[in-house]
């Protein structure tokens, strides 16, 4: 790998680029689905390749190719330089990167049982005894289970001296059932919405979820929301649970920090953002309570590693401290345009074939000090919602709308009935304003989003959000069905 790493940076530079970088990756994929018993799904996919980016007249060029080949590094490291110059001669900033990158290491996943160690036949009896588990409930009618783990292998090198290799494993999955009866569908997943929660660690994490064990609750949960009552309409206090937090954070907040998203680089797929250069330093964007970082040196955090795919060392920067906007996600392209004398580690690709963009890390929000037994019991009337159902929000990240799988009422600092068809919605700023209290360490996790999306051509990418419950004020509630 290293003597195809350098022949590609000399030949780059060979043809007059001024910085040129190569990644080298290989990623295997295991999966596992289960549905009413049966096992519809096993696969391994196994893919690798390399991708070269080169700068030429302050122009960017990008080439890759599957053919790890000393002849195959030659023509792509043409072929990136090539574009380059085609670039330059209509582009309308050059890129300026700023200090230059000097990293060099080795990192790995920190895990106790590699995922990939495990036999096919355990994770299958897993999911086996918690698909069975589930459908004792008479009103079930789709159970489904699924297990994931990812290994990432990449090497990285760039020709101010960089050369990193690195060894990203995650592991994850979930269990769900849909109940079916009294004219409704509603369903109940675990251990977050969606059926699916990735973290960056081994086989462990899958042990301590313990599907079986909450195959049957989970189950009963979702065959109670069909007689359940309807979320009611209004303004209301309400209380998030952490999984449904995390995505609330993933949109509301860390789209609009990613800081090529403000500059109006990335925006035909999934919009810019609110959070103008203007506002840094400035804007009010929640209440004193509200601390929110972007960490990707977290234990078992899905956007956690040792670099991003520039070389940049992994590190956390705060992004709103005590409510005011502080900082963004960036790339070194865009924090030397911002004036900042460095990035702070937010360039990733998914692959050896996509070029890297500013994306997530873990953008979390930092716990507080209340335990949630505390916090329900000072919440007079509010309702508690938890695990994500549906999500929509503008293009600038303003307006949203949330509904989740599960809602309970609160009347007079005690849990009540159970709430059906639950969905909040708000203004973002307002919505972060109005909290007034988050759930401490104790309740405090790591949630994976391993599918977010964004560029053109897409990329699909592995983000983590620690969160834990909080509350909010004055949130209304109950807007659709």
């Amino acid at each position: 790998m290293k003597e195809l790493v350098e022949r590609a940076l000399d030949m780059a530079t060979a043809k007059s680029a001024t910085y040129a970088d190569v990644r080298i990756v290989r990623q295997e994929t295991q999966y596992v689905l289960v549905k009413n018993g049966t096992v519809e799904q096993v696969g391994l996919n196994e893919d690798a390749g390399f991708g070269i980016r080169a700068l030429v007249d302050g122009a960017w060029g990008f080439a890759s190719s599957y053919r790890l080949n000393a002849k195959e590094v030659d023509a792509v490291a043409g072929e990136a330089v090539r574009i380059a110059r085609a670039s330059a001669r209509v582009h309308q900033r050059p890129v300026v990167l700023g200090e230059p990158v000097h990293s060099r290491g080795s990192y790995k996943t920190p895990l106790e049982i590699d995922p990939f160690e495990v036999p096919l036949d355990d994770k299958i009896a897993l999911l086996i005894e918690a698909d069975e588990a589930m459908r004792r409930v008479p009103q079930i009618s789709i159970a489904t289970g699924n297990i994931v783990c990812v290994r990432d292998t990449k090497t990285f090198a760039n020709t101010e001296g960089a050369y990193t290799e690195q060894e990203i494993v995650q592991t994850g999955g979930g269990i769900a059932a849909t109940a079916t009866g009294s004219g409704e569908v509603q369903r109940r997943s675990y251990p977050s919405g969606g059926g699916r929660n990735q973290v960056c660690a081994g086989y462990e994490v899958l042990i301590a979820q313990d599907f079986p064990s909450n195959a049957y609750r989970i189950a009963e949960e979702a065959a109670e929301l069909l007689t359940a009552k309807q979320c009611p309409f209004g303004v209301t206090t309400i209380i998030l649970e952490g999984s449904q937090l995390a995505l609330q954070v993933h949109e509301s907040c860390g789209h609009p920090i990613e800081l090529d998203r403000v500059y109006g680089s990335e925006a035909a797929f999934a919009g810019t953002s609110f959070l103008t250069t203007d506002k840094l330093g400035l804007f009010q964007y929640g209440s004193e309570v509200v601390n929110i970082t972007a960490d990707a040196t977290i234990p078992m955090g899905l956007g956690t590693f040792g670099w991003d795919d520039e070389g940049v060392p992994a590190q956390c920067v705060d992004v709103v401290k005590s409510g005011q906007f502080v900082g963004y996600l960036t790339d070194r392209e865009s924090a030397s345009r911002l004036g900042l004398p460095r990035s702070m580690g937010a360039a990733r690709a998914s692959g050896w074939n996509r070029i890297p963009l500013v994306r997530m890390t873990n953008v979390s929000l930092e716990p507080g000090t209340w335990t949630l037994d505390d916090l329900i019991a000072d919440t007079d009337d509010g309702i508690y919602l938890a695990f994500n159902r549906s999500w929509s929000i503008d293009d600038r990240r303003l307006n949203f709308q949330f509904g989740t799988e599960l809602a309970y009422e609160i009347k007079n600092g005690k849990r009540g009935a159970a709430l059906k068809n639950a969905t909040y919605t708000g203004i973002t700023p307002e919505f972060w304003r109005s909290c007034d209290a988050v759930c401490n360490r104790d309740h405090w996790y790591p949630w994976g989003t391993p599918n977010c999306g964004k560029g053109q051509p897409p990329q699909s990418m592995h983000t983590g959000h620690g969160a834990a419950p909080a509350r909010f004020r004055n949130v209304r509630v109950g807007v659709a069905k």
